[in-house]
């Protein structure tokens, strides 16, 4: 495939979905992405968003049958809201099917107050939010009623709702499917090494409680996966990993071969790696954190620092890379980004070069 493959492959990647425990709840759910190439942010949040909102399947009230009720602008004797009202708070109770379709009933004589708890259910439906008011029924009032609940996605208009087989009495309404009540998205800074202009995505999902905030933004993932894989115009070689072997020779991370100069390091750590003469990753890596730090001036900031770009490469410090072969003549490191008049105002500013002794062990 030649260097078609360095269009992705060389694009940073999170590192993991970070899933905000403390917040969680069956209805909530906050996510954090990072780092992420600078514009990722932004195209990943609002795919993610239209898809959560649109694309999920989930259970929504699709039509009724109430005694005494021939149409929806119809008055319910000694019940204090029409059908029409009615017909509006049943669309606010929210169900979880485990089927594709199911029928439940309401019988309630008054005076009482309807609630989505007084739902007679089967086993394969349950009412999420039991609070919700229906109804409000005066003395000598009754509300009898069938109420079908069907599995869809989206939005879906009264009259798609209608089957050959609804007989006189039975009105379709509208509906609207989606388990996902709001998405929000904002895309900030997130450092990496020096580098302050990549992406962090933090999600936010708020949903019906019929799926987990985690499995939404899986099952969002996943449509969005299987809807591009359509424009793919070629079979994607597997990547090289340290663990293969090829031919019977051991294969190793392609960025071991890069230049120390590439890491964008800070000032500090960049003079500590050259007066220790490591001038390739895979020197460096092969260096253990107790060796690192008996390096003149380097300190815990710097270990640190070092730790989180390698592992942003897949590579950690003291690595055992047997069967590596050194190349004779190592590839030339790419042009660094590197802003080479700001290292000097730096220098001249005194910028990266304070005295952090403190975090330097002996």
């Amino acid at each position: 495939m030649g260097n078609l493959e360095k269009n992705w492959r060389d694009l940073i990647k999170p590192k993991s979905l970070d899933l905000d425990k403390e917040s969680l709840t069956s209805g909530y759910g906050k996510f954090i992405a990072k780092p992420l190439e600078r514009g990722y942010g932004l195209t990943l949040g609002n795919s993610l968003r239209r898809v959560l909102l649109s694309s999920l399947q989930g259970a929504a009230v699709t039509a009724i049958k109430m005694d005494g009720v021939l149409h929806e602008f119809t008055a319910v004797p000694d019940v204090t809201e029409d059908v029409a009202e009615i017909i509006l708070n049943l669309k606010e109770v929210r169900f979880k099917l485990h089927s594709e379709e199911s029928t439940v009933t309401i019988d309630k004589v008054g005076p009482c107050e309807v609630k989505a708890s007084d739902i007679i259910t089967s086993d394969n439906v349950e009412v999420l939010n039991p609070d919700q008011h229906i109804a409000t029924i005066g003395k000598g009032g009754k509300v009898k009623a069938e109420i079908r609940v069907k599995r869809g996605r989206g939005y879906v208009a009264a009259e798609s709702n209608k089957t050959d087989d609804m007989g006189v009495g039975w009105i379709a309404i509208d509906s609207f499917f989606s388990p996902i009540r709001r998405v929000n998205y904002t895309v900030t800074q997130s450092r990496v090494g020096q580098r302050t202009d990549y992406d962090k995505l933090t999600l936010e999902l708020w949903s019906d409680g019929s799926v987990k905030p985690e499995d939404a933004v899986g099952l969002a993932s996943k449509i969005l996966k299987d809807q591009l894989s359509i424009f793919l115009n070629f079979e994607e070689e597997e990547e090289p990993t340290a663990m293969e072997e090829v031919k019977g020779q051991p294969q190793f991370n392609p960025n071991l071969y890069r230049s120390v100069e590439e890491l964008e390091l800070s000032v500090r750590s960049a003079n500590c790696l050259q007066n220790a003469n490591i001038k390739y990753i895979y020197e460096l890596v092969q260096k253990t954190e107790a060796e690192m730090l008996k390096t003149k001036n380097f300190g815990r900031k710097s270990l640190n620092e070092i730790k989180d770009i390698l592992s942003e490469m897949g590579l950690s410090l003291g690595m055992k890379l047997d069967g590596f072969v050194t190349p004779s003549q190592p590839p030339k490191p790419a042009d660094s980004d590197v802003d080479e008049s700001k290292i000097m105002s730096d220098r001249e500013a005194g910028d990266d070069f304070e005295d952090d002794t403190d975090d330097i062990e002996d």
